[in-house]
């Protein structure tokens, strides 16, 4: 029998990667003066625009929430997190996924547990909450009992692994909090959306509570846009963080 407990590995982190991208503020330039210049509008962003003249405008259509120039971009990122982080990003439908399968590839024993930082205790009403730190003893027996019941479900999935049945059934006893893998592709007025809703900023127009950990990964995304497409993430920022 193969030993699991000695092969189990946990980390308390998420990874983001950009794989690939096409997305600049001149994608949304030229998106936006096709309505008045047609094909020219190539021509014009090709020339170069003065920058001031090109955040106002910009701006502009993130303040008024003329969508969809902001859609000629895309941005493909390779994301590694627990399980639980993925069932969150699914709610994101006009996004793109490909995720490694549990069904054609044996599951590497890694898994999430919380972090001496990640706050513990939710104090308040739905809709009217927030998280607290918790005590050393609450993070004690998270840890603890985290680490016992992953390592004891990894082996159970090897035992049945070697005994023959099929990796889509053995899957059944892991828990939501191993780690995962997926491509994840998207435009711009997309992953604004997806920010407004899964950070937390003081800065934000509407509230937003995401869960600790998406909010890791959503973190790492903004600094790509933020990158990417400066005049963009300027304009997002000075409007409250609301996707156009």
């Amino acid at each position: 029998m193969s030993d699991a407990t000695e092969s189990v590995r946990f980390r308390s982190d998420v990874t983001v990667e950009l794989v690939k991208a096409s997305a600049s503020d001149n994608d949304v330039l030229w998106a936006a003066r096709v309505s008045t210049k047609g094909e020219q509008s190539l021509d014009d962003t090709a020339t170069g625009q003065d920058e001031a003249r090109s955040a106002g405008f910009i701006n502009f259509l993130m303040r008024d929430r003329h969508g969809s120039p902001f859609e000629h971009s895309t941005m493909t990122f390779l994301v590694s997190a627990p399980i639980f982080v993925f069932r969150e990003f699914m709610r994101h439908r006009v996004w793109s996924y490909n995720e490694e399968s549990g069904r054609y590839r044996k599951l590497e024993p890694v898994f999430y547990v919380p972090g001496p930082e990640r706050k513990l205790v939710q104090e308040g009403k739905p809709g009217k909450y927030v998280f607290v730190p918790g005590t050393d003893e609450q993070h004690k027996i998270v840890d603890e009992t985290v680490r016992r019941s992953c390592e004891a479900s990894y082996a159970a999935y090897l035992e049945m692994l070697d005994a023959g049945v099929a990796r889509e059934v053995a899957r059944t006893v892991l828990p939501v909090g191993i780690y995962s893998s997926m491509y994840a592709t998207c435009n711009a007025r997309a992953l604004m959306h997806f920010l407004s809703l899964r950070t937390k900023h003081e800065d934000a127009t509407f509230p937003s509570f995401p869960q600790r950990e998406i909010e890791m990964v959503a973190e790492k995304m903004e600094a790509h846009l933020a990158e990417l497409m400066p005049l963009t993430y300027a304009a997002w920022q000075g409007n409250g963080r609301v996707a156009p």
